[in-house]
């Protein structure tokens, strides 16, 4: 499986493959990684707005 289609299964862009088995624990794990890869995003975010409006002079 591909990174860039394993994260778009994170965010429910594409649809997960229905062979794969469905247990508890995969559930927690995506839920732990899609929410990492969110706060990993809004860092990045942040940082960004941080370099272009508030750099000192």
């Amino acid at each position: 499986m591909g990174f860039l289609r394993q994260i778009a299964e994170y965010f429910y862009i594409k649809k997960r493959d229905p062979k794969e088995p469905n247990t508890g624990w995969i559930r927690y794990m995506h839920f732990i990684n899609r929410l990492s890869i969110f706060m990993f995003l809004v860092a990045i975010i942040i940082i960004i707005i941080r370099m272009v409006f508030f750099r000192k002079h």
